[in-house]
């Protein structure tokens, strides 16, 4: 694996007008960065910010400030550039079964890429387009391929359509696969084949993926580093070792106490909701449902004023085992 990285966000803030004018902060400083053959999860309750970033990392969702480069080289939002990183870097959507036309037959879902692309006589090898399509389908797990070139979505099971999204990805012979929520709506038994095909994807092309999730449990099986984000920062990262079996911030502690496979943590009742994005706290923006600022271990360790008071700084997107919390710093010094 390259110490290089592939895909990288430096201090990238990203912020949205309402209607009533009100400017809603979605990312606010955030660093992360994947490497080639690296499989990076974002993992956080909904309104975190990690749909947003993985936006922003494809070039659908340009930065209001901070900068985002790939291959070393800050992304340029010509036409050109932008069709470039569209092909080099995929995003497979959570929702397959939305994602999908459903008067596009399989064989077309999967060609559409190839012809937008027009790679088909270009770096194919001398391949045909269906040679390329049932080459794709297969990568996927789709085989054989042949049989399901005239299917339509609505004959496909749920695994299948996931499946048919990553192969018209793979046409493409990306570099990084960004995937939203890729198995949140399948069943426990599908859902397990569907990670295994992405480390198979990993480990046999060398793919760098950016797997967003809320399921610390699926980032535990499939991850090679971790960034947990909160309130649109990343709050902790590190390995995937690191940081779920030696987790730091309060948050991390309380969505890992509800893991089921995690007997020996007492669950994490999280009081309220991740607050409105147009209010964000002061001081650390985790401190209203802090459980170690209520119970009082903040408080004990002087750090209870901070917490309410005092921003923490971005962290470093690569590095050791790094965490956003007072109570943690304290504790280490």
């Amino acid at each position: 694996m390259s110490d290089a990285p592939l895909l990288e966000a430096e201090g990238v803030r990203v912020e949205f007008t309402t209607r009533g004018g009100t400017v809603a902060t979605a990312l606010d400083g955030v660093d992360v960065a994947v490497r080639p053959g690296e499989i990076l999860a974002l993992v956080g309750e909904s309104g975190s910010g990690k749909t947003t970033l993985a936006r922003t990392l494809v070039g659908v969702q340009r930065p209001t400030s901070g900068v985002v480069r790939y291959e070393g080289e800050p992304l340029s939002y010509s036409g050109r550039a932008v069709k470039r990183l569209c092909r080099e870097v995929q995003m497979v959507l959570q929702d397959a079964a939305g994602s999908l036309n459903p008067r596009q037959t399989v064989y077309e879902s999967v060609a559409e890429g190839l012809r937008l692309h027009r790679l088909v006589g270009r770096d194919s090898g001398g391949r045909t387009e269906p040679e390329l399509v049932a080459a794709a389908l297969s990568e996927a797990g789709l085989r054989p391929p042949e049989r399901l070139f005239l299917r339509y979505p609505h004959e496909l099971s749920g695994g299948q359509k996931q499946r048919v999204l990553i192969a018209g990805a793979l046409a493409l012979r990306p570099r990084l696969l960004v995937a939203d929520e890729p198995v949140s709506s399948l069943d426990a038994s599908i859902r397990g084949e569907i990670l295994a095909l992405l480390l198979g994807l990993r480990d046999s092309l060398g793919l760098g993926i950016v797997v967003v999730t809320h399921d610390v449990g699926l980032a535990w099986n499939i991850a090679d580093r971790i960034a947990v984000m909160y309130l649109g920062r990343v709050v902790e990262c590190g390995t995937t070792e690191e940081v779920l079996q030696s987790p730091r911030h309060p948050y991390t502690q309380a969505l890992l106490s509800v893991v089921p496979e995690i007997e020996e943590l007492t669950p994490v009742v999280l009081t309220g909701e991740v607050p409105d994005p147009t209010r964000i706290p002061g001081g650390c923006r985790f401190h209203p449902r802090c459980p170690a600022l209520a119970d009082g271990a903040a408080a004990e360790a002087g750090v209870a004023d901070a917490c309410r008071t005092t921003a923490l700084p971005v962290l470093a997107a690569t590095g050791e085992h790094r965490v956003a919390c007072h109570l943690a710093t304290a504790r280490d010094s």
